[in-house]
């Protein structure tokens, strides 16, 4: 494994909750007249088989309930003096239990929502305004690191402070800066400056400040013409192994997490995104990326032998590998799950902007998911996702076939393996498991919807009416299938993904035409559209 790999800041792998609920490393201390470049219809425009509206079978009065009632969960979640949404809750919504921290993301999510309800008529224009004027006067004065902008992984949703002993156990925190969590937050200042103008002066005076080349080490390949984006960092030097620097060279140095995102289908693009359209990393980082690790088998601990053909983009060349399943071959994120795939499409247009790469990669990815909870595993029910654990805690969940990650993000409670083995290099040692009692995420059929409507609202359906999985906050976050055992709470970041593709799906892709006004669609498009992926059907 390389030392630029996402599972290379500590082991066991780091993981999508891990980095926003703390990282691998961190997570062992506690923290654990229109402008020029407006969207348009056209430039919206993708693989999707809904533009917006509601198409054959899929119900009105359905989509708008559950948006109620996650809408609901959210508005509990979030303090009424400060504004700030707490990372979860369980109990009833009258009377939540809130987690006690909240994330840039988290904060995030629920100012996306907010403008998602205005938008399906839960909310007025009016209270549109004064939430995210409250949430916004309330970031304003959080403690953050003044020379980059960024804000820290965990305040207090109460107090606004940033949290130093972990709430659930006491652990120490040492306050960490995450460069994806500051990436989904700077996405949402995007999105609400242009999406509610009353309120973009506001937004523009923290997005104004933050600088992602705060993240962006240019050497981090060497002899590749541009960077990969850190982990993060701490301003303060925490009990783990580090990297001291400063890539702005503004204000003290900081000490950065020993790894690096070098892997594409994964939710740091949106970061890179953001920091590509305002100048701040070179649009070459974009290439830098691993769309799959080599076909050698000094790479032998990957699920499978990828397939593929190199092509080269600004000076880069790029290995246009793919894994294969079921007749597909499909660009595989870490741990196949949904979130890492589709999550930055709820905001940039990618299978518009790039038929060739995003436009077949993303459909597949949605068809492998269904194909494997109802053909495959034969679970009844698909959509795999990171979520909580029904029973407790959190895990990663997903379909391990389309997944990079040695280790896997499993889709049972049983944890079973799939390993195929590396072609000529090393013989798999569970190729056709069985499996045992499938766990999925609602959030992730919901993040499918774009492409597939009608199968993701059937199943969507069938899991609230067969698997009783839905309360007065709408769907739980995650169900066994087989054993009915639910995780009956709400988690921020997972409602949040629910209005949201609720919102571009249903409310003429309300996220993505405010979040790429300007620099992201004249910057991003043409740079994602020039490549062509590996993925495909088989021939």
């Amino acid at each position: 494994m390389t030392a630029t790999s996402l599972s290379a800041i500590a082991a066991p792998g780091a993981t999508r909750r891990q980095f926003l609920v703390g990282g691998a490393a961190i997570a062992a201390l506690g923290m654990a007249s229109a402008p020029p470049g407006r969207a348009t219809a056209a430039t919206l425009a993708g693989a999707s088989a809904v533009r917006s509206g509601f198409g054959r079978g899929v119900d009105k009065g359905t989509i708008l309930r559950w948006g109620r009632d996650t809408w609901a969960s959210l508005v509990a979640m979030t303090d009424p003096i400060t504004g700030l949404s707490a990372d979860n809750i369980s109990g009833p919504l009258g009377a939540p239990k809130r987690s006690g921290y909240t994330s840039p993301t988290n904060i995030g999510g629920y100012l996306w929502s907010v403008v998602v309800a205005r938008e399906l008529g839960i909310i007025s224009a009016g209270e549109c305004r004064r939430r995210l004027s409250q949430t916004l006067t309330t970031l304003a004065r959080l403690k953050h690191h003044e020379p980059s902008g960024m804000y820290y992984n965990w305040y207090d949703e109460a107090s606004g402070d940033v949290v130093t002993v972990w709430p659930e156990d006491g652990n120490t925190v040492y306050p960490f800066l995450s460069s994806v969590d500051n990436g989904w937050f700077a996405a949402a200042l995007m999105v609400i400056r242009n999406a509610e103008p009353r309120v973009a002066r506001q937004a523009d005076a923290i997005l104004g400040k933050m600088n992602f080349g705060m993240f962006y080490n240019k050497d981090a390949r060497p002899g590749i013409v541009a960077g990969l984006l850190r982990g993060g960092f701490w301003d303060k030097k925490p009990a783990v192994d580090t990297v001291e620097g400063n890539y702005l060279g503004a204000g003290e140095n900081v000490f950065y997490t020993l790894n690096h995102y070098d892997i594409h289908v994964s939710e740091p693009r949106i970061a890179s995104y953001i920091g590509i359209s305002r100048g701040q990393i070179p649009a070459a980082h974009y290439f830098a990326t691993q769309r799959v690790f080599p076909e050698s088998c000094d790479w032998s601990w990957l699920e499978q032998k990828p397939v593929g053909v190199r092509r080269s983009y600004q000076g880069i060349d790029v290995f246009e590998g793919a894994f294969t399943y079921r007749g597909m071959h499909i660009v595989p994120s870490w741990g196949g799950d949904m979130f890492e795939a589709l999550m930055p499409d709820l905001f940039v247009p990618e299978a518009g902007w790039a038929p060739k790469a995003w436009g077949v990669n993303h459909p597949l990815t949605v068809r492998a998911q269904r194909e494997f909870g109802l053909d495959d595993a034969k679970y009844g029910y698909w959509g795999f996702s990171p979520a909580s654990r029904p029973g407790g805690g959190y895990s990663e969940w997903g379909v391990e076939a389309i997944g990079m990650s040695p280790d896997g993000y499993v889709s049972d409670l049983e944890r079973t393996h799939l390993d195929r083995g590396f072609d000529g290099c090393r013989v798999g040692v569970n190729p056709t498991p069985a499996w045992g009692d499938g766990v999925v995420t609602p959030h992730a059929a919901f993040l499918a919807m774009q492409y597939e409507p009608a199968a993701a609202f059937d199943n969507l359906s069938r899991i609230e009416r067969e698997l009783k999985a839905y309360g007065e906050g709408g769907f739980y976050d995650a169900v066994a299938v087989k054993s009915g055992l639910i995780a009956e709470r709400y988690l921020s970041l997972d409602q949040a993904m629910v209005l949201g593709a609720i919102g571009n799906v249903y409310c003429d892709n309300v996220i993505r035409r405010n979040f790429i006004r300007g620099q992201v669609q004249a910057t991003i498009k043409p740079l994602i559209g020039i490549e062509e992926f590996g993925a495909g059907l088989v021939a």
